[in-house]
């Protein structure tokens, strides 16, 4: 087996690292397209609020309508640090993830019933909690288990924003859904089994919605980031990129979460960090300490499961914070972030 140099070939997959040419925001389709046609039949365009090539090679730096040109160490060109040096911020409604404060999202892992998701809900709220994940749609290992309530969970997750005023991350499934989710949802989430769904992380990228992106319980960060690639390629750059753990040996916990990938990524790509302490152990009295640690790791914030009465969820109870625990951890977050000079979470406004 040959040596491969860490942070470097490690993450090129053997593809040649292109050039990304970066148009004005006020640069016209006339000039977007000359530059097309100067950079040649294998340039690819990029969709979005700022039009962008991507190519071998580019001469284009002094033509009309061009910012600059970019020239990433990495194959995955737009998520590259060097496209975006001092990072980007992702809004989830009125949310800014990866501004300089934690961001907590928490709820539970699946919407049971309103009941349930209100409770849950305005705990989290109360406690600190930015934004409501809860799912919809829930991909399991046996075909038998609850797997969600479908649109009727969409629209319990949209009453429960109305209530506390937490916009929403919830997952989608498959491209056919994409529609449909965005139009109850802030923010649509990417599970660990679709990471690498290309489709789906097409039809995410082309919905005009923020894309929160879960590393697959067996990819490499390389390949994680590149999945985010896909979704930056078919013009959306508002991705927040979870790590929830990834399978090892160890057996003892559900997954081993691993927090080397948080500091890596965040020097790989300019693109926020959060950590799902929940998936990433399967435990509930692991949760507290891990979710300091990743913070600590420099996470831009976390995704935490909370359910009223973990022992009754249909899903995932074994890792499911109660209302009071989420609090405490809350609590110490916030004492942990000021030690390290950092803002606290912020309660959401009345």
């Amino acid at each position: 087996m040959a040596f491969v140099p860490q942070g470097t070939e490690a993450f090129s997959f053997g593809g040649a690292v292109r050039v990304v040419v970066v148009m004005r925001p006020e640069a016209t389709a006339e000039e977007a397209a000359a530059v097309g046609a100067r950079l040649g039949p294998g340039a690819v365009a990029v969709p979005g609020r700022v039009a962008r090539w991507v190519a071998a090679t580019a001469d284009v730096q002094d033509m009309p309508g061009v910012a600059r040109v970019v020239q990433p160490r990495h194959a995955h060109q737009l998520a590259s640090r060097e496209m975006a040096p001092a990072g980007t911020v992702v809004h989830v409604g009125p949310v800014a993830v990866g501004g300089g404060a934690a961001v907590v999202m928490a709820g539970p892992c699946a919407v049971e019933s309103m009941e349930q998701t209100l409770r849950a809900a305005t705990a989290v709220r109360a406690a600190g909690a930015r934004v409501l994940r809860g799912g919809a749609y829930k991909p399991r290992t046996s075909p038998y288990g609850f797997d969600g309530l479908h649109e009727e969970g969409l629209r319990i997750l949209a009453a429960a924003r109305a209530a506390t005023g937490l916009p929403v991350v919830t997952e989608v499934m498959s491209p056919e859904a994409v529609p449909l989710v965005a139009e109850y949802a802030d923010c649509l989430q990417i599970g660990a089994r679709n990471m690498q769904n290309h489709p789906l992380l097409r039809a995410v990228g082309r919905a005009g919605r923020p894309v929160l992106l879960k590393r697959g319980m067996g990819a490499t960060v390389g390949e994680w980031l590149m999945a985010a690639e896909y979704v930056l390629a078919a013009g959306n750059d508002q991705v927040v990129l979870c790590e929830r753990g990834i399978r090892t040996f160890e057996t003892a916990t559900r997954y081993t979460l691993d927090l080397n990938a948080v500091p890596l990524a965040k020097e790989l790509t300019h693109l926020p960090v959060l950590v799902d302490p929940s998936h990433g152990t399967g435990r509930a009295a692991l949760v507290p300490p891990l979710a300091l640690a990743a913070l600590a790791a420099g996470a831009d914030g976390l995704l935490v499961e909370v359910h009223p009465d973990p022992a009754a969820a249909l899903v995932d109870g074994a890792q499911s914070l109660d209302p009071e625990a989420f609090a405490r951890l809350m609590a110490d977050a916030g004492r942990l972030l000021q030690a390290l000079g950092q803002p606290a979470p912020a309660v959401a406004a009345n």
